[in-house]
């Protein structure tokens, strides 16, 4: 019985692994966020209500199940009080299921500002960040000089690390970016009116998880972003500054990847990316335009458009391949009902020469052409279609062709952004 398992996004993010992890969390016992900070956004819709979280793991909809922020999560203190905020005033907040991990670092003021800055010198040539700090706060992780979570429970240490920090940080925001400093004071007053709310969530999550596993605990690890945006094995540099494979989740999890059971894979039925970067499937004009409407693409975080292409197998392989994916979610199915025909990129040519594994390096993947595999539509609804042997033929034919491209199984199938609009195929804790 796999009782560990990992869910990871399969493309560029925005697969909708917040509603899987939703749905899987039924059965589950616990559910671990283990990287990324709130540049990511998991959208939930249950029944007329929709949630977005930035922080919280998706789970934390279904009460008696314990939600940890992993020490892989760069976190921003004034977002998470907000989301717990809001859940309490919806009543569906209990304090008991959430533990946040001690060594989870904090996103400040100044890895903002940086982050900003930043991309308004980068001109042209920037990268697509959200300007959450998310980059900046990752930087002074390995540059050994970060803030962590567990430094809010010591007053004295925390002022003492701010000063310290603020001496670089300040002269570099003054002197080279040409932006206004902080208050030391100011910052240390802000922080610690979060750390009055967060101190009961803070822990050891590692021992925790330790403990949730040797009792034979059902564990889901949500991952954000996607395999693409990896920082090793993304479309470097525009990428994010963590590790969102399956690989990531040991690590920013606290937990012996030998405890992992299983890793799914989530990817929609065709392809989108938000930012910057090279995408050889991607669309434009009115095609770009129809897919965007049809799927409500817009980014669930920051708001902006998403770049829209038809699916990519070139790059599924990939993602099966670095995560060592056991199964794969196809998502947003519903999406492509209407079109008479389907376009799926099966290789890329480059050079005149036909490849087909994935390039990370920018500057030979945007010189990929798409060489497409044309498959017909089923022009038939899907949405409200419970059973995989229900589905138009020609829809379940694309979902297997999908299947033989990537050589890993559907295990689940979503038609609709509902809670309730996915087909399960294979129970994944079987």
């Amino acid at each position: 019985m796999a009782r560990n398992i990992v869910i990871v996004g399969a493309q560029w993010g925005d697969e909708g692994k917040g509603k899987i992890v939703d749905i899987l969390t039924e059965n589950a016992d616990v559910v671990v966020r283990f990287q990324g900070g709130n540049n990511a956004g998991h959208t939930v819709i249950v029944g007329e209500e929709k949630y977005i979280f930035h922080l919280l793991p998706s789970g934390v909809l279904h009460p008696g199940k314990t939600c940890v922020i992993g020490a892989g999560v760069v976190l921003d203190p004034e977002v998470l009080v907000k989301e717990i905020e809001l859940l309490k005033e919806k009543g569906i907040f209990r304090p008991e299921d959430l533990l946040i991990s001690k060594d989870a670092h904090l996103i400040m003021p100044y890895h903002k500002k940086l982050d900003i800055a930043r991309e308004k010198l980068r001109g042209a040539a920037r990268i697509g960040t959200t300007g959450r700090g998310i980059g900046p706060a990752y930087e002074d992780k390995v540059a050994r000089c970060g803030i962590k979570c567990g430094d809010l429970l010591d007053a004295g240490a925390f002022r003492r690390k701010i000063e310290a920090n603020l001496v670089e940080k300040n002269h570099l925001i003054k002197t080279i970016l040409g932006e206004d400093g902080f208050d030391a004071g100011q910052v240390h007053e802000t922080y610690m009116a979060y750390a009055g709310a967060m101190a009961p969530f803070i822990s050891d999550t590692s021992r925790f998880l330790w403990s949730a596993v040797s009792r034979g605990r059902k564990i889901l690890f949500e991952g954000a972003q996607g395999t693409l945006l990896d920082i090793d094995h993304g479309t470097y540099p525009y990428v994010t500054s963590s590790s969102t494979v399956a690989g990531g989740a040991a690590t920013g999890s606290g937990i012996g990847p030998s405890r992992i059971d299983k890793v799914i894979g989530i990817t929609k039925a065709y392809c989108t990316r938000v930012g910057e970067g090279p995408f050889p499937t991607e669309l434009s004009g009115a095609e770009a335009d129809w897919l965007r409407e049809q799927g409500g693409e817009y980014g669930a975080t920051t708001g902006r458009p998403r770049r829209c292409g038809w699916f990519d197998a070139v790059a599924l392989r990939y993602a099966a391949r670095v995560n060592g994916l056991d199964g794969l979610v196809i998502t947003k199915l519903d999406v492509l009902d209407k079109l008479e025909k389907i376009k799926v990129c099966t290789g890329y040519r480059y050079n005149g020469k036909l490849i087909d594994d994935f390039p990370t390096e920018g500057s030979v993947l945007s010189g990929c052409e798409p060489v497409y595999e044309e498959i017909e539509g089923w022009g038939a609804p899907t949405q409200g279609i419970t059973s995989f042997e229900k589905l138009p033929s020609k829809a379940r034919d694309y979902v297997r062709r999908l299947e033989e491209l990537s050589d890993v199984k559907a295990v689940i199938v979503s038609v609709g952004a509902n809670r309730k609009d996915a087909i399960v195929i294979s129970d994944l804790f079987e």
